[in-house]
């Protein structure tokens, strides 16, 4: 997979694990984009680690589930850390 469809892989995992989480993140498509980049490498790593499975197919709904999986786990552990924040 090229640069720019793991750019876009990471996009849409992104995209689909903010719908997946209840409640509001308040963030932008830029930031959706980085962590659902970082979720997809996680969800790949974890992948590779643990299932040894060949993720170089962008159209393979194993490489879809680890990545959306990693980016639901990195946008959770970013609410975690930086949802919580109040004035006062």
């Amino acid at each position: 997979m090229g640069f720019f469809g793991f750019l876009l892989l990471g996009l849409i995992a992104g995209a689909i694990a903010r719908l997946l989480i209840p409640g509001k993140q308040a963030m932008g498509w830029f930031l959706t984009l980085l962590l659902g980049v970082l979720g997809a490498m996680l969800g790949g790593w974890i992948g590779g680690l643990l299932f040894d499975v060949d993720l170089t197919s962008f159209f393979s709904l194993t490489t879809w589930l680890l990545a959306i999986g990693g980016a639901f786990i990195v946008l959770l552990v970013y609410g975690l850390i930086f949802g919580r924040r109040r004035a006062g």
